[in-house]
């Protein structure tokens, strides 16, 4: 075979390439099994005539389609290894001549891995991380812990901002109620955000037993497209404001938040410990974030190739409603509940599909500089793994990952950890 690649565009070609007379025969004489078997011939029996006999019959001419179909992928598959190019779309395929007796020659146009240059990419240099867990992080989380704790008191005085009030009311427009404007009993936490902007904010400075009108408006993208844009007024009667009682911060409340402790030292002592392992993971994960983002910014691409974007966005759309699928949530629902389409997810995803179809390129490329190759030993161990990750036999991880797939990981751990493994912090 003799391909023969030539570049249209930035990242298109037209890949030219023969079948030769061996591979022809070898297509003709699938596609004749396959079309003899549903022939009637006179003088033999259903599915039994020779090749000989269709050939004068028909033609052999009449097989090429289906015969070239048949030799059509290894073929192309051939010439895209000899032409050593990376193809990321599907081929449009043209037959340029299939004379008989002569080698077939076809043309394919199709899309390839952009050309990456890279630069630095070891031991470079990000921002330095805070790791230092401190005692007023300790405070902070213990301050958060009251607040869950806290139990709600009714008080005579006027409502501030975090009371709960509560509310019967019934909304109107003009002099119009309108439908799911009214409740009763409502307990409403002010401050909290639940309801219309503006709508909280009137309680505040009220007490027990107060009859308040709360003027508001609808935004204007509101659900509800008759009510959107519109004044509303609800007549709001307050039966009860509560204040949050903070629990002490004692030995009983830090033995009520963690069994496993004695007394509040004790409990801060834990709490400490706990705070600093978490900062010092933020740090590292923070660090090796930064060192993959210098590593792509260094690096040029001249131009990424629409299909490989648009690949990633509905591979990332997949990815998302498949996880929503395993909560139990179709497709359907999630656009019914979020009041969204397909064409405003697309969307959502497009953002970082860019810089995410640059990095693994990036990656990719550092791993063929570095010469990384996977191990059998490194293949079983990712396989081992996979398997345990996922709670799934590793018969199925080898059913489900070629063995080209996860040589492909492989060779990706070690390019990242190469830029991580390598990245320093500024003093």
């Amino acid at each position: 075979m003799t391909a023969k690649w030539e570049k249209t565009a930035t990242n298109e070609g037209v890949l030219t390439f023969s079948v030769d007379q061996k591979e022809i025969q070898k297509g003709l004489t699938v596609a004749f099994n396959r079309v003899k078997k549903n022939l009637n011939v006179p003088g033999f029996r259903k599915g039994k005539v020779s090749r000989t006999v269709f050939d004068r019959m028909y033609g052999e001419e009449s097989l090429y389609e289906d015969a070239l179909n048949a030799v059509l992928p290894a073929n192309y598959d051939a010439a895209v290894a000899e032409a050593g190019i990376n193809p990321v779309s599907q081929p449009e395929i043209d037959v340029k001549s299939m004379n008989k007796g002569e080698d077939w020659v076809i043309t394919a146009k199709v899309t390839v891995k952009p050309e990456v240059k890279l630069g630095e990419y070891k031991n470079l240099t990000v921002a330095k991380q805070d790791r230092e867990a401190s005692e007023a992080d300790v405070d902070a989380r213990l301050a958060d812990l009251q607040k869950q704790h806290a139990e709600l008191v009714v008080k005579e005085e006027e409502a501030v901002e975090g009371d709960t009030v509560v509310i019967d009311y019934e909304g109107f427009v003009g002099e119009e109620a309108f439908e799911g404007g009214k409740g009763e009993n409502y307990s409403l936490e002010l401050g909290s955000g639940s309801f219309i902007p503006g709508f909280e904010d009137q309680l505040i400075g009220k007490k027990a037993g107060e009859n308040v009108d709360v003027v508001v408006t609808f935004p204007e993208e509101y659900q509800a497209e008759d009510l959107a844009g519109k004044e509303a007024t609800f007549k709001v009667t307050v039966h009860e404001v509560k204040a949050k009682e903070l629990p002490e911060l004692d030995d009983e409340f830090a033995k009520d938040i963690d069994d496993s402790v004695e007394t509040l030292a004790a409990l801060r002592e834990k709490f400490l410990a706990e705070i600093k392992d978490s900062k010092e993971e933020a740090a590292k994960d923070a660090v090796e974030e930064a060192a993959i983002r210098a590593a792509v910014e260094n690096a040029e691409i001249v131009e990424l190739p629409h299909v490989m974007v648009h690949d990633e966005v509905h591979r990332a759309m997949d990815e998302f409603l498949n996880n929503m699928q395993r909560q139990g949530i179709a497709p359907e629902m999630y656009y019914q509940l979020t009041g969204s389409t397909e064409a405003d997810l697309h969307k959502q995803f497009e953002g970082e599909a860019d810089n995410r179809v640059k990095t693994n390129l990036v990656i990719e490329a550092i791993a063929k500089a570095e010469g990384f190759e996977a191990t059998a030993e490194e293949i079983e161990a990712e396989i081992k793994e996979l398997a345990e990750s996922y709670n799934m036999p590793e018969a199925q991880v080898r059913r489900v990952l070629s063995e080209d797939m996860l040589k492909h990981d492989i060779t990706m751990k070690k390019a990242v950890e190469i830029i991580t493994s390598t990245a320093v912090e500024a003093e």
